[in-house]
């Protein structure tokens, strides 16, 4: 097995090696044994899925009606910015 072969496996079955088959589960084990780059994929993997099962990060409330109302402000073309008032004086 090489590491591309594993990436593969690790795509299709999972980064959880205990569920693999026997056959290929030993591969990936002796290949882990030698492969700094099979093991750096394993970790990566174990990694995202322990990202991907964290609970989702929510902002906090009234944040999107801030932004809005920023937004708003800067992009108003009725209000006169601080600039445009000194200029005509």
């Amino acid at each position: 097995m090489d590491v591309t072969e594993f990436e593969d496996l690790i795509d299709r079955l999972g980064e959880d090696l205990s569920l693999w088959p026997e056959d290929r589960r030993s591969s990936a084990e002796e290949l882990l044994g030698h492969s700094a780059a099979a093991r750096a994929l394993l970790e990566e993997m174990r990694a995202l899925r322990s990202a991907l099962a964290a609970p989702p990060v929510r902002a906090p409330a009234g944040l999107a009606d801030r932004i809005v109302a920023a937004a708003k402000r800067t992009a108003d073309p009725a209000k006169p910015h601080a600039q445009d008032e000194t200029a005509g004086n």
